[in-house]
């Protein structure tokens, strides 16, 4: 049995560090290893998770195929209807899901998931509201450190 029924995360600033490499081919972003690994384990276990982002990028895209990730709600600005439009079709509400945000347009979807996240390097504001706040920064192991909360099954 999941503590959670959804785990759903911002991209940029949590499962990446915010830097965005612009190029001719376009924007791209730079992805954590230990972080997909965390989310590889999650899922291994049983758990949903979604991604929610207000970019839609193909890096984004090319991370959640590389990982397994169908629950995709890319280029979003209302992230809190995004969440709850996913967990309807999960069948279940946000308050069973978890959701890990770093800036203040994640706070609507924050304050209306049953578990708030962010990483040590989110926006002062964010930091305030969240239940856990991780020790490492966006894009450097806070996903992964979050996954090993939840699989352990001691979440703060």
């Amino acid at each position: 049995m999941t503590i959670f029924d959804l785990l759903a995360f911002d991209v940029d600033g949590v499962m990446t560090d915010g830097t965005l490499l612009y190029g001719a081919g376009g924007i791209s972003q730079r992805f954590g290893a230990q972080d997909g690994a965390g989310l590889s384990e999650l899922r291994k276990a049983g758990y949903r998770i979604a991604l929610v982002s207000w970019r839609d990028l193909p890096s984004t895209r090319r991370r959640a195929m590389d990982l397994g990730i169908d629950l995709l709600a890319l280029g979003c600005r209302d992230k809190a209807s995004a969440l709850e439009k996913i967990c309807r079709h999960l069948g279940t509400v946000p308050g069973r899901a978890l959701f890990m945000g770093d800036d203040l347009m994640d706070l609507p979807a924050l304050r209306i998931a049953g578990y708030s996240v962010c990483p040590s390097n989110a926006h002062e504001e964010v930091r305030r509201e969240c239940r856990l706040v991780t020790v490492k920064p966006g894009g450097a192991g806070a996903v992964r450190e979050v996954a090993d909360h939840v699989l352990s099954g001691r979440m703060p």
